[in-house]
């Protein structure tokens, strides 16, 4: 696909937060408005006594719980997704849903989905992901350490998307030492989109994430609720003193694989020191940590 120029330099928006006891998007990232093939990246507020009713289409999805209680109803059957406090409080729910599948959401408390999407042809069966199926792994080390949770795996049954959340401890490093996912050359690396949607504890917090290849090299200051869209390149990011960060990380492409490539200017790194003791943020299901 080749990009208009204003698609190809658009890489972050931001959310738009409705006032409580609406149900709507927040924000929405489709890939006609990307100008990419795979990945369509939303976010929906449910409030109580106000369903949201969907359907996936031509589309897998998989609809992750931020905050709340909800009940989906498809294909006549029914699911409960929470009670998640916030995603620093608690681990995550999910549920894939195949494509041509019509479904309905109706929240028990203020609720907040994330809603990845990207076409498929195959049809796996729908699965609710409880937390004890969700990853648990501590990467890195010293200040880059952080906490990947795998939500749809490359293991996982489904077509194309991949799905992790990241929590980054305040001050800390992740997505390093920096990598890349733009080029097709299994097994070392495959060529994938993805967006990181960002959550901070306050509001007011920030971090930055940069963005570089052989032609563009920027960094952008990103906040609560922002979309960054991962095109090609290396994309290092690093959260501020004070305040842990989170990310959920779509991704798609031709592949179900996350082989990725180093920039080997800081591949050593990995070598890395003791972690860091702040980690994990969430502790997985049935953990003492």
């Amino acid at each position: 696909m080749i990009l208009s120029h204003r698609l190809a330099s658009r890489v972050l928006f931001r959310s738009s937060p409705l006032s409580p006891g609406r149900t709507g998007t927040v924000v929405e990232v489709t890939r006609a408005r990307a100008g990419w093939r795979y990945v369509r990246f939303a976010v929906r507020q449910v409030a109580p006594g106000k369903p949201w009713v969907s359907e996936t289409g031509a589309e897998e999805c998989c609809l992750v719980l931020l905050a709340g209680c909800c009940r989906v109803a498809y294909m006549g059957r029914a699911a409960t997704l929470g009670p998640r406090r916030s995603v620093f409080a608690d681990y995550p729910h999910a549920i894939y849903l195949p494509p041509h599948t019509s479904f309905r959401v109706e929240a028990d408390a203020p609720t907040e989905l994330a809603d990845g999407r990207a076409p498929s042809r195959k049809r796996f069966e729908a699965r609710l992901i409880r937390p004890e199926a969700c990853g648990f792994e501590i990467r890195g080390g010293g200040n880059a350490t952080r906490q990947i949770v795998d939500i749809m795996p490359p293991g996982f049954p489904a077509d194309r998307l991949l799905v992790c959340e990241v929590f980054t401890p305040a001050g800390n490093w992740s997505s390093y030492p920096p990598h890349k996912h733009d080029t097709d050359r299994p097994p070392a690396e495959v060529k994938l989109e993805e967006i990181y949607y960002y959550r901070f504890e306050h509001h007011d917090a920030y971090g930055f994430q940069r963005l570089y290849d052989g032609r563009t090299d920027r960094t952008l200051t990103v906040g609560h609720g922002d979309v960054v869209l991962v095109r090609s390149g290396y994309h290092p990011f690093v959260t501020a003193y004070g305040y842990n960060a989170y990310y959920l990380n779509v991704l798609a492409g031709t592949r179900r694989s996350m082989a990725a490539s180093d920039d080997p200017r800081y591949a050593a790194f990995r070598a890395w020191p003791p972690l860091d003791a702040r980690v994990p943020l969430v502790a997985p299901p049935g953990s003492r940590t």
